[in-house]
């Protein structure tokens, strides 16, 4: 069963990558959903698959980016479905 996972990366998360990093590692586990910067230097993470590919995305990212990673907020829902890939949203 699918679940979403909605995290928020504090820290130097910006303008090192972080996107487009996620954006593949995502694509790469069949996730869909999106990343995007936010106005206060976070990026935010909404994304949807099978649990145990939403925890490997979570180690692969905290991995890449222990360095520039300061906090991580995360929560766990139920999946809508309404996304059919992996983007990175300018909005």
């Amino acid at each position: 069963m699918d679940k979403r996972l909605h995290a928020y990366y504090s820290g130097s998360v910006q303008g090192v990558g972080f996107r487009f990093t996620a954006e593949r590692v995502a694509g790469s586990l069949g996730l869909r959903g999106w990343v995007k910067n936010l106005r206060d230097g976070r990026v935010e993470v909404l994304a949807e698959g099978e649990e145990s590919d939403l925890n490997g995305f979570l180690r692969k990212i905290e991995t890449v980016f222990k360095d520039y990673i300061r906090d991580i907020d995360l929560t766990w829902e139920e999946a809508t479905g309404e996304f059919s890939n992996f983007d990175i949203a300018f909005f």
